[in-house]
């Protein structure tokens, strides 16, 4: 037996065998023509942009758009121009692609390991996990594939990592650095595993058996037959506390003294249903449609978007589910969009202002999800809507789209219509739209960049992009005021649904609805249910 202390970045307990991650690169290349490794170099660029996309949607999906954040940031970085320069100049002068990366992403990285700040030295990580990336793609890396649960063992754990492993197979973190506000522990914490950073990471603890302890920031390994019971004692009390949880599953979000609220799910597709129908979800607040737009070449026609809606519809077996049109634009990107490049995208031709100036993509959509309304209980849902002007245009495209399937003969059922609160504008214009729709679901993690005029994308705004800042609080009650005065019902879909320092402020500003990522519903349920208001 063997103690070891290290940083505890992650709590829980785990026991099983230590996988240490390794990877089999092929042979280094030898430097082809400068013209011949620049073009090398900018396919694999192209690709880690869009697996970092594809990790985004998967990681909003499973955790949250807070967790995914980074891989968003990771996009910028790969695509960085100072980043991109440093490498272009090192090829033209000869430098072979992966080393050229290699050499950019250690300048990046150290210049962020000089600064003051430690949420920025933390970046240095980041931008080595971004080079990284490229280099694996450019040497044709294989990566080690777990084939069991087990205690999973690295230098350093990246994000991209992380996030890609099988969940079922993940039983814990033991790294050798990292920090409890590296987006690695935020993504452990997240995930429910513990994790322990600081400790000696080598080839020899390769398949030895350890108990991981990420309250006391410990790894024991080779343990005797009492600490495995004892360790195993305190797992199986923990799963019961999980288990308590899912007893919740079927019971009513209703606190102590009789206030009622909707608790609701956001999904981004078909592949979420095993963990919707876990959450106890009442039903889905958020179906982002741009995953369907998303890592393909070409854009989906109206009867793939209907096959996927209908199966989402049904099987929510008459349970609401709420469809947004897409939200492409931003630090959403399709390449075959062809959209123009932005000195500022959030700003830019996103969401509803790129459809309404495609109007045969609107009504693609909109033909869709009012098919799939003739089998369920289907709510359509516009972003980024500012005024009652643009709310005109797109009640009179859903007209022009029903017109359209009467006469196709396709049949479509009852819908109700809203919109996201996520400008200012729409906050100050919430009761004039509110006479003209059934709900509103606010929009927090936009709204909060847009009221403090902070580009959330940007890593070193993080200390001061406060949601919880008073002019977001404000905003959210004014929007609930102002829309129950119209009849109007009010969600909120952002990341602020899921905080539970704020859900009783959440009740008593007569919120109706609060739509979480599934993992988060029934822990919001507890808090619900053992609060009160009065």
């Amino acid at each position: 037996m063997q103690q070891l202390k290290g940083i505890s970045i992650s709590q829980g307990l785990a026991v099983g065998k230590i996988v240490v991650l390794t990877s089999t690169a092929a042979p280094d290349a030898q430097a082809g023509t400068p013209e011949e490794e620049l073009a090398r170099f900018q396919r694999a660029q192209q690709q880690a942009v869009r697996d970092l996309g594809a990790l985004y949607e998967k990681t909003k999906a499973e955790l949250g758009e807070a967790e995914a954040e980074i891989f968003s940031v990771h996009q910028l970085m790969a695509e960085d121009e100072d980043f991109t320069d440093l490498i272009t100049a090192a090829i033209a002068k000869g430098t072979e692609a992966s080393e050229a990366v290699r050499q950019a992403g250690e300048q990046c990285a150290a210049t962020f390991s000089s600064m003051d700040d430690d949420y920025m030295r933390e970046r240095a990580a980041d931008v080595q996990d971004v080079a990284a990336r490229i280099r694996r793609i450019l040497r044709g890396e294989a990566e080690t594939v777990l084939t069991g649960p087990c205690l999973i063992a690295a230098e350093e754990l990246t994000p991209s990592q992380t996030v890609q492993f099988p969940r079922a197979f993940v039983l814990g973190f033991l790294t050798a650095r990292g920090a409890a506000n590296s987006h690695t522990g935020i993504l452990a914490r997240t995930l429910g595993v513990p994790a322990v950073s600081q400790l000696p990471v080598d080839a020899q603890l390769q398949g030895r058996t350890a108990i991981l302890n990420g309250d006391e920031g410990t790894l024991i390994l080779d343990p005797d037959e009492d600490q495995r019971r004892e360790a195993e004692a305190g797992i199986r009390a923990r799963q019961a506390q999980r288990e308590a949880l899912r007893q919740l599953a079927k019971l009513p979000s209703v606190t102590k003294d009789g206030h009622a609220i909707r608790l609701y799910a956001n999904l981004a597709g078909t592949d979420d249903l095993p963990l919707l129908q876990e959450s106890g979800a009442e039903g889905v607040g958020l179906l982002r449609s741009e995953f369907l737009y998303l890592g393909r070449s070409s854009y989906p026609t109206e009867d793939e978007l209907f096959a996927s809606y209908k199966q989402l519809v049904q099987a929510m077996d008459g349970r609401e589910i709420i469809i947004r049109t897409l939200d492409i634009g931003a630090d959403k990107k399709a390449d075959y969009f062809d959209l123009p490049p932005e000195d500022n995208p959030a700003l830019g031709l996103r969401a509803i202002r790129l459809c309404l100036t495609r109007p045969a993509l609107l009504q693609t959509q909109l033909c869709a999800i009012l098919r799939a309304s003739a089998f369920g209980n289907v709510g359509v849902m516009f972003p980024m809507v500012t005024g009652p002007a643009e709310l005109a245009r797109l009640k009179a495209a859903l007209r022009d789209a029903e017109d359209a399937l009467t006469a196709r003969g396709e049949r479509f059922g009852r819908y109700q219509t809203g919109i996201m609160i996520e400008t200012p504008a729409a906050v100050f214009m919430s009761r004039e739209l509110a006479r003209e729709v059934d709900f509103f679901s606010i929009g927090t993690n936009d709204l909060t960049q847009y009221l403090l005029a902070m580009d959330r994308q940007n890593p070193a705004l993080a200390p001061f992009c406060d949601p919880h800042h008073p002019a977001v609080l404000r905003a959210i009650e004014e929007t609930v005021r102002n829309a129950h005065l119209e009849g109007c019902r009010v969600g909120i879909c952002g990341e602020l649904a899921a905080d539970e320092s704020l859900t009783q402020t959440f009740l008593r500003l007569g919120v109706d609805e609060l739509s979480v990522s599934p993992p988060r519903v029934l822990p919001l349920r507890q808090v619900i249910r053992n609060m009160t208001l009065e």
